[in-house]
């Protein structure tokens, strides 16, 4: 297990350089490249070389054997918000010795195939609803310090932030004229 008090040093240096330099706080994300192998099988890849490989399910002509976009979508979330909240808890000096986030969604496959409901409105593609369950212990902690700890993690999320204030998204296409190699 990591030194919590390493964490929260490293936070507070980074908070010391923000309040003086408050521009550098605003960064280029690393960006996630994605391409497609075929059918409905992905593999995106991170600057570092590191790869993910996604594809639907059967019933949706993939083969099922790798987890779907929407899945690591869940997984980034969940991931995002555990760092999140251990990141406060070092920062508040709350010794974690369980921390688990588990991200639920349900949604309406109609949406991806481009289907419309009974009324002829086109069915929304992303999720109908999330679930976010936080299952936390730290000896000594009341519940309702955790709870809060919890709620500030979240607020903080990078993830749950864009989610909540949906970002505009700037898109753009380039045709090619071959293919790659």
């Amino acid at each position: 297990m990591s030194n919590p008090r390493e964490i929260a040093d490293a936070m507070q240096r980074a908070v010391s350089v923000f309040t003086r330099r408050p521009d550098k706080g605003l960064h280029d994300d690393v960006s996630a490249r994605a391409r497609w192998q075929d059918d409905t099988r992905v593999v995106a890849t991170h600057a570092t070389g590191t790869t993910v490989e996604s594809d639907m399910p059967v019933e949706l002509g993939g083969t099922g054997d790798r987890p779907s976009p929407g899945w690591f979508f869940r997984a980034g979330i969940a991931a995002c918000a555990t760092t999140a909240i251990a990141m406060v808890a070092a920062e508040q000096g709350v010794v974690l010795e369980r921390l688990e986030v588990e991200v639920g969604s349900r949604s309406d496959a109609r949406g991806l195939l481009g289907m419309r409901d009974a009324e002829g409105m086109a069915v929304d593609a992303g999720p109908a609803s999330m679930q976010v369950e936080v299952v936390l212990h730290a000896p000594g902690v009341d519940a309702v310090r955790l709870n809060a700890l919890v709620v500030e993690g979240l607020r903080r999320s990078p993830m749950q932030g864009a989610l909540s204030g949906q970002p505009p998204i700037r898109v753009a296409v380039s045709v090619a004229d071959r293919p790659a190699d």
